[in-house]
């Protein structure tokens, strides 16, 4: 079979003869050709996309030494018109060869080594082997990558021998040892690859590093190349346009205003926090009010947060300490509950909740004086709240 996009990355439509087409163990329809422009996934580069005589293809493989077109119907017996999206190619072109570049980069500046590729859908990815890459250290890469981006270098292609290898300084040993193919950026770059690149690295337009992490015993750097970068900015651009616009603030400030305005929100938070614990402080005394002839603290709520009640729970058994606490939470289909004793009452919470859990097919835990849980709403929250009642008064 002749790979058409070795020969020529720029040939977007070809005419080829349909050799067979068959199913796979999947039972995906694909068909094989004598001659195809259509690059398979590989070498970190995902495959092409396109129809043939005008049926989408879906997907491209090298399975046992032949090319698989896969496709939604069968094709007709004889001579078959491809058409690839060249968007795509073109998109994969970039991002490919800009990966190498920044590599190289990399490796030429700091002798960091990318151990892996990821040509995403968006985002590109290069795991460089180094433990921390600094602002300066990034700064400096991409600015290399772009120059070499600028200068317009011819990249060149050529097919050599496991024999021929030591004769080109390559950045890593090709993973073949027949049929190696290198790619070229002569005084730049040498390295083994199958994938498509344009003719010159003008091409691939510009390179941007947009982040990088931690990943194991590498940093991980998200980069984009070419029409990405374009993308990326008016992406951004809209984003800074309409947060220029809520802030009242221009963009050279934007950050000082948003930080301000996190910082006012944070207090304001804190402020309302504080608030609410001294209305739970009120509403744990006026409880205990409520219930002074009785030895046992206990109502029943409507859509409270499990937290609240977690908290006026701890306060009454703090105000009464032979309290006993049991706080019942309605929610649309859900029961919550939670119960607490004091240091001078002998209740054991644990226990109540078990079998409280156990009446409500629930999940939960707690110690001996807090236990909390919850679980489908199979009854009312007074029928729960009774129920608890009449398990204390038997234990």
């Amino acid at each position: 079979m002749e790979k058409l996009y070795y020969q020529d990355p720029y040939i977007k439509e070809f005419k080829a003869q349909l050799l067979h087409q068959n199913t796979d163990e999947q039972g995906n329809l694909y068909a094989v050709l004598n001659q195809t422009a259509f690059y398979p996934t590989g070498g970190g580069q995902p495959h092409d996309t396109g129809v043939l005589n005008g049926v989408e293809v879906v997907a491209v493989e090298e399975v046992e030494g032949e090319i698989r077109h896969y496709i939604k119907m069968p094709l007709p017996q004889g001579e078959i018109e491809g058409k690839i999206d060249w968007s795509r190619r073109l998109d994969h072109m970039q991002q490919h060869t800009g990966q190498h570049i920044l590599s190289a980069a990399f490796a030429e500046l700091f002798n960091y080594q990318t151990v892996s590729f990821h040509l995403g859908k968006d985002i590109c990815t290069i795991d460089i082997h180094t433990n921390a890459l600094g602002e300066d250290e990034a700064s400096a890469a991409e600015a290399l990558a772009n120059e070499i981006v600028f200068e317009n270098r011819t990249i060149e292609t050529k097919w050599i021998s496991a024999a021929e290898i030591t004769q080109y300084p390559l950045r890593k040993l090709p993973s073949v040892t027949e049929n190696i193919r290198l790619v070229i950026i002569p005084d730049f770059d040498y390295n083994g690859c199958g994938g498509t690149h344009p003719s010159s690295t003008g091409q691939v337009s510009s390179i941007k590093i947009l982040d990088w992490e931690k990943q194991k015993q590498n940093i991980r750097v998200q980069f984009v190349c070419g029409n990405r970068v374009l993308k990326q900015l008016h992406e951004k651009h809209k984003v800074m346009k309409q947060l220029t616009a809520a802030l009242n603030a221009p963009q050279e400030i934007v950050a000082d205003a948003a930080m301000r305005i996190i910082q006012d929100a944070k207090i304001l938070e804190k402020n309302v926090e504080n608030k609410n614990e001294q209305l739970l402080s009120f509403e744990a005394k006026e409880l205990l009010i409520q219930h002074k002839t009785e030895d046992n603290v206990q109502a029943v709520f409507n859509n409270r947060s499990i937290k609240e009640l977690q908290t006026l729970a701890r306060k009454i058994t703090e105000l009464a300490d032979d309290s006993v606490v049991i706080l019942v939470n309605e929610l649309e289909d859900k029961l919550q509950f939670v119960c607490a004793s004091g240091n001078g009452s002998d209740a054991n919470m644990k226990k109540l909740a078990n079998e409280l859990l156990s009446s409500i097919n629930g999940k939960g835990g707690g110690s001996e004086s807090f236990a909390q849980g919850g679980g489908p709403k199979g009854m009312s929250g007074e029928e729960l709240l009774q129920k608890a009642r009449q398990i204390l008064l038997v234990n």
